[in-house]
């Protein structure tokens, strides 16, 4: 099975698409993961140079933010379908609100996988705090409504969430996995969702505890025979990063945590 490992633009919006492309692909990622702009010419041009670059494309939908349900719902139609048409290898999204309706929430994923089959661009849902994911306990009733339903795993935010490494919930994380395609490698804790430095001494419970539910969703996927399986390096931006050394700006400090996360899961994954 081919591991495939991205770098977020979350954070690097700063830098030139151009320059971020040749950066990321200096670096020994195989791609990038990004929001697009929902102008189609600029979206397409971006999609272009990212492919003249050899590097693969995963598109992000976060932007649907409005309480409204029926609004929600109209503009979450609107971007995935305007995502659609970049043609990534897949779109990871937020989906939903943490206080719209059990019912509402599988209205908006019912949506989403008809744009999807449509369109023929999976769509994965990101386990995620304010949207209709944010608890393991609470995405498993989705998953067992829902047997097409794939996710995006961000296992930080249920650690924040729940305020523990979820050891009393195996069940509702072993069902989760079983349906993890790709993974967001952030490092959490119980009490946040980034880490301010997963190489520190005091991070290693935190990160281990990572690994470990990321070396399962990798082995159930390889049992599966899925040809690929994709990681995104996912530290991000203030105020995700609450603090960074002073000698080196934020940005830096950002770039150099998600390379070593995804340098870290490249030898431990190619080792195999």
């Amino acid at each position: 099975m081919e591991k495939l490992f991205f770098c977020t633009y979350w954070g690097n919006e700063h830098l030139d698409w151009a320059d971020f492309l040749r950066k990321v692909k200096d670096a020994g990622y195989d791609g990038v993961e990004a929001s697009l702009p929902s102008n189609p010419t600029i979206q397409k041009k971006m999609a272009q140079l990212a492919a003249a670059m050899n590097l693969k494309l995963i598109g992000v939908h976060w932007d649907t933010c409005t309480p409204d349900f029926n609004q929600h719902k109209k503009e979450m139609q609107s971007r995935l379908i305007n995502l659609t048409k970049a043609e990534p290898m897949f779109i990871t999204s937020h989906t939903g609100k943490d206080h719209f309706s059990f019912e509402q929430n599988l209205e908006l994923l019912s949506q989403a996988e008809q744009i999807s089959i449509s369109s023929g661009i999976k769509i994965l849902h990101e386990t995620h705090r304010g949207k209709f994911s944010f608890t393991a306990h609470g995405t498993k009733a989705f998953l067992e409504e829902l047997p097409w339903l794939n996710l995006t795993l961000d296992i930080s935010h249920w650690f924040t969430v729940a305020e523990s490494f979820l050891q009393d919930q195996a069940a509702a994380v072993d069902l989760a996995l079983s349906r993890t395609r790709h993974i967001h490698a952030r490092v959490g804790f119980t009490q946040g969702p980034q880490v301010n430095n997963p190489r520190n001494p005091e991070w290693q419970e935190a990160l281990q505890h990572h690994l470990q539910i990321w070396d399962k969703a990798i082995c159930l996927q390889q049992e599966k025979a899925a040809p690929y399986f994709t990681f995104t390096s996912e530290f991000g931006p203030f105020p995700y990063m609450s603090s960074s050394p002073g000698h080196i700006p934020a940005s830096e400090h950002q770039w150099n945590l998600n390379k070593y996360i995804k340098d870290l899961l490249k030898t431990r994954y190619y080792a195999e």
